[in-house]
């Protein structure tokens, strides 16, 4: 693969210069600082997938980019002060003039990974791609650019930040309300630890019908069975699911449907191979193999509650489960497990509470999903000269964006 594959040279604006790689900028290979050897102080650590530690001297002046030289191999960074560069990553020690914001988009956008060689511990070596031929814009057009990518990274950030903390608020809500409920109870000492006085505990076998998917025939991937019609969700399908499961990345025919099990909408599979004890509820009839348990909640709870529940649950179930070769569970793992039970009205309260903390984290999953997309586009537009910046730009929605 060439830099034409990314940058059709011939398409660029003749006021762009055309240059090799290392007249743009000049990568060395950072040293090498054990762990023995930090020292405390405010000096990050750039190692191949960013800050991997402080010290308390630096051996780049800022701002730099660096570029992960082995481990996460061709992972571009920037940081704006001073920092070690740990010998896992190549840093520019060179900008040439150019502006060093622009320079960490344009590396990125150029994909310097797919240079890397070694098979067992791949490695990027700088001298492979030092004369890749490369068109960049004159250095004011360089900085209009970084500024628009800068919003638009400025805008994922801030979701990213969103995320975090609303994950922290879902953790600390869950172990306030599966501990001390909703309506401030005194509380008793239970196998689940302490919980209102009001709740019982019982088997999960006592509040939902518990069975197990189903696909008999071997070896799985048996091509004749797929690319139907009949979503098939699978252990990876449940998860990556944030309690809702409304995606599938597989498909069964009528053949492999006759071989499989269909749930309906509105169970809560759960994973009982590999990926242990990890659950969701089906927004969508699904056919299920062996290696999900579906869970049909009876009119004693409530099946939002039971979901949120059950997700508290997954470290303990990973932690107990029986090893061989491969960690496992089964129905008769499940069918004792622990569930605490609040009235039916409080379990709706509770429910109510932790969907709208999910519904915040939805929204922000989606909007960094758009951004994302929207960033990889205008990476490839402006470095291409597809889309030019010739004045100053105005993004008014993602400047909201960044300071919601």
């Amino acid at each position: 693969m060439n830099s034409t594959d990314l940058q059709p040279l011939e398409s660029c604006p003749n006021t762009w210069l055309q240059t090799e790689f290392d007249q743009f900028t000049t990568l060395k290979r950072g040293k090498d600082l054990t762990q023995n050897q930090f020292r405390e102080g405010p000096i990050p650590v750039a190692g191949s997938n960013g800050v991997i530690g402080h010290h308390d001297t630096a051996n780049v002046k800022g701002p730099g980019v660096t570029v992960g030289r082995s481990g996460s191999v061709g992972r571009v960074t920037y940081y704006e002060k001073d920092f070690w560069a740990h010998n896992t990553a190549l840093f520019v020690a060179d900008f040439h003039g150019n502006d060093p914001r622009f320079a960490y988009y344009f590396l990125t956008f150029l994909n310097l990974g797919r240079f890397r060689s070694g098979a067992s511990v791949p490695t990027l070596d700088r001298n492979v791609f030092r004369k890749l031929p490369i068109v960049a814009p004159p250095v004011p057009e360089q900085q209009k650019i970084a500024a628009v990518l800068g919003l638009v990274e400025g805008a994922m950030e801030q979701q990213e930040r969103l995320l975090a903390l609303a994950a922290e608020l879902k953790k600390a809500l869950l172990h306030q309300l599966f501990t001390h409920g909703l309506r401030h109870e005194p509380q008793k000492q239970t196998e689940l630890g302490p919980v209102p006085q009001g709740w019982a505990v019982v088997r999960l076998e006592e509040v939902a019908q518990i069975e197990r998917g189903k696909f008999t025939h071997r070896p799985r991937n048996d091509p004749r069975f797929y690319g139907g019609q009949i979503p098939f969700v699978q252990t990876g399908d449940v998860s990556a699911c944030d309690g809702r499961i409304r995606h599938f990345t597989q498909t069964l025919n009528e053949e492999g449907l006759r071989i499989s099990k269909v749930f309906p909408a509105g169970t809560i599979l759960i994973t009982i191979a590999a990926n242990i004890g990890f659950s969701g509820i089906l927004e969508f009839d699904s056919a299920c193999p062996d290696s999900l348990i579906g869970l049909t909640p009876n009119a004693r709870i409530d099946a939002e509650f039971l979901q949120h529940y059950l997700s508290t649950q997954q470290p303990e179930m990973d932690r107990l489960a029986p090893r061989g070769t491969q960690k496992n569970i089964n129905i008769q793992f499940l069918r004792p497990w622990p569930v605490c039970l609040p009235p039916k009205d409080e379990q709706r309260e509770i429910s109510n509470c932790l969907n709208v903390v999910d519904s915040r984290m939805r929204i922000a999953r989606r909007k960094h999903a758009a951004l994302s997309a929207l960033f990889r586009t205008l990476l490839y537009e402006l470095m291409t000269a597809r889309i030019r910046v010739h004045n100053n730009v105005d993004l008014p929605e993602l400047e909201s964006t960044r300071a919601a």
